[in-house]
């Protein structure tokens, strides 16, 4: 017994660390993906993990939304009903906002083949549980935060391929609809079902869901991302401005957007904060290996890229408002 409390308490620092500092391992995975094969250069034969592990990305996402669904608290899931206006009005945006924003930006910037695609799809996703993280250091309302992330992630099996095909239009020969909605049911809305249903049966797993869930969800995203540009080696070096100014317009185009809604809604601040990150944040993982399964390897790099936009300036307009808070609490001292 004292060896698993021990345990629990390092997988527990562990946690908090690798949080903490995401958007850092974020980086070091992706270069080490990207150049594995000049670190070993003598040899043609060394083995890149990256590429195989390509073929079980899916039930890689898998695993993470089972920790995600293991980790959602009860109340969390009351709520959904009791505070329903604000929580659909925040998911309705996020599914009508970030899918236009996506197209438009594509649009503007001139974007073709696999690179629209990629747009479109980091728009149409759901949102990240990064952003229940966000809201924290945010100061904003977490339990808000969690109920969007819930309530966008159930209804992405119908919301998605919908926004999806709107998007895409009739440049598309032929939309795999009912594969997408398959996928997304199997790799997202079955797992944290029985996630969350595993743990509310047995608190031995919701314990260490507690403790290890976080880590597993973290990880896997990172090993997702890397995996995405290592199979995109060359056509990364290929890639235009215009590409990245989508991404970033998408990104900073959906905070503008979540912040407005709030606004229009007439949420609190700690609502308003919440909702911001939301809509901006998308569960970009998600779309990378969506999009590398039914669109090709290069339709995943824009929403792997966007991992990267989303998580940096997220992390700093979390800052700004932790500061601000920081500040006004001086202030009013």
């Amino acid at each position: 017994m004292q060896f698993l409390s021990g345990a629990g308490r390092f997988a527990s620092r562990v946690v908090v660390s690798a949080s903490r500092t995401l958007l850092f391992w974020l980086l070091v995975a992706s270069a080490l993906a990207f150049w594995w094969p000049k670190l070993h250069a003598q040899s043609a034969d060394w083995f890149d993990p990256f590429l195989a592990t390509k073929p079980g990305l899916n039930w890689l996402f898998a695993l993470t939304m089972l920790a995600i669904g293991s980790l959602l608290p009860p109340d969390e899931v009351r709520q959904l009903a009791s505070r329903w206006p604000a929580v659909l009005g925040g998911t309705a945006v996020q599914y009508t906002a970030m899918p236009l924003l996506a197209w438009l930006a594509a649009g503007w910037f001139g974007l073709h083949g696999p690179a629209r695609i990629g747009v479109l799809m980091a728009g149409c996703v759901p949102g990240a549980m990064a952003s229940n993280v966000l809201t924290l250091m945010a100061r904003g309302n977490v339990s808000y935060s969690v109920s969007l992330t819930t309530s966008a992630t159930l209804l992405s099996p119908l919301a998605v391929p919908l926004a999806l095909r709107l998007v895409i239009g009739s440049g598309a020969e032929s939309f795999p609809a009912l594969e997408l909605i398959w996928q997304l049911c199997w790799m997202v809305v079955v797992p944290v079902l029985v996630g969350y249903s595993l743990a509310r049966l047995w608190p031995s797993w919701a314990g260490w869901a507690q403790r290890l869930g976080p880590l597993i969800a973290n990880l896997s995203i990172l090993w997702i991302i890397a995996v995405t540009i290592a199979v995109n080696r060359q056509t990364l070096l290929a890639m235009q401005t215009a590409f990245l100014l989508a991404l970033l317009t998408l990104n900073l185009g959906g905070y503008s957007t979540g912040y407005l809604a709030a606004k229009a809604m007439r949420l609190p601040a700690p609502m308003v904060r919440a909702l911001t990150l939301e809509i901006g944040m998308q569960n970009a993982g998600l779309g990378a290996v969506l999009a590398m399964r039914l669109f090709g390897p290069q339709a995943a790099v824009a929403p792997a890229f966007y991992s990267f936009g989303c998580m940096l300036t997220g992390t700093v307009l979390a800052a700004i408002w932790a500061c601000r808070r920081a500040e006004h609490r001086q202030h009013l001292a």
